[in-house]
């Protein structure tokens, strides 16, 4: 099993650190009590689903049972069925003071605004950890992507195999325009099986509805189109950090033109192996 501890300096990117792991498929606990890793960790190996790996968010906000981590960190050690790294994230006094002052978020060890001094008692807290890290990340000069692309480095060791997934909806603008979506394209240039009566009562899904809405030249130029703007585009989304993309096609109803051009993206990206999606909000 493959375990990690992200720890490290309030402010300095541990979250951050705890959503890319999470997007990379790890189990991702924040704030476990140091003493019950091991028992979490025995748990999942015995269990039905064999978790494989977990990444725990662990620092001073534990308090006293902060203290347990030196122990916890020996059990890892000595147990030959995990795999154990430590993550140590940590930035610059002026910049960490910099961020609690925009979030207006309370560091751990202080009631009032932060200072240097509050800073520096963590740094004293986690020295002994600091020195036990596997990996020490500065995030002082780091944007997200920045930082995300060091992680991959570090952890997916050389694989370069991504966790991005393409969501592929269709809806109709009759019932709004969905909100979460990040492209919106509007099929309602093609031709409208509604109009024709064998095909009205049908849906996209329905095999000769698909036939008549990609048969027509300009449905296959905007599929391939489509298709091939997404296919040069996702290495650039990956590359800014981002792990998934929501692709929503509408029609008038959400019945028949946007399930059936929907279903095509689906399958040409489904047969390139990639992971995949599939919503029809409106049927």
């Amino acid at each position: 099993m493959e375990v990690v501890i992200i720890t490290g300096l309030s402010g300095a990117g541990k979250t951050k650190a705890a959503d890319w792991f999470e997007d990379k498929g790890y189990y991702c606990i924040d704030n476990m009590p140091p003493a019950l890793i091991k028992n979490f960790i025995d748990l999942s190996l015995a269990g039905a689903k064999n978790v494989k790996k977990a990444a725990f968010v662990i620092d001073v906000r534990g308090g006293r049972f902060f203290g347990d981590l030196k122990y916890s960190i020996a059990a890892l050690e000595a147990d030959r069925n995990v795999d154990f790294k430590i993550l140590f994230v940590e930035a610059s006094d002026e910049v960490l003071i910099r961020r609690y002052n925009e979030t207006r978020r309370t560091h751990p060890l202080s009631v009032a605004a932060i200072t240097k001094e509050v800073i520096e008692e963590e740094r004293r807290q986690l020295s002994e950890l600091r020195a036990y890290a596997n990996y020490i990340i500065d995030t002082s000069t780091l944007k997200v992507a920045e930082f995300n692309s060091e992680l991959d480095r570090l952890f997916t060791r050389g694989s370069i195999d991504k966790p991005f997934v393409l969501n592929v909806m269709s809806f109709g603008y009759k019932h709004g325009v969905p909100l979460e979506t990040d492209w919106t394209l509007d099929v309602r240039f093609i031709p409208n099986p509604y109009y024709v009566p064998s095909l009205k009562k049908l849906t996209g899904n329905n095999k000769k509805v698909s036939q008549y809405v990609l048969k027509h030249d300009i449905s296959k130029e905007f599929v391939n189109r489509t298709a091939e703007i997404l296919e040069r585009l996702i290495p650039y989304y990956i590359k800014e950090g981002k792990y998934s993309l929501t692709v929503a096609f509408g029609c008038t109803g959400g019945h028949h033109r946007s399930v059936a051009v929907a279903n095509e993206i689906y399958r040409i990206f489904t047969e390139q192996g990639r992971r995949v999606t599939l919503e029809h909000r409106d049927l």
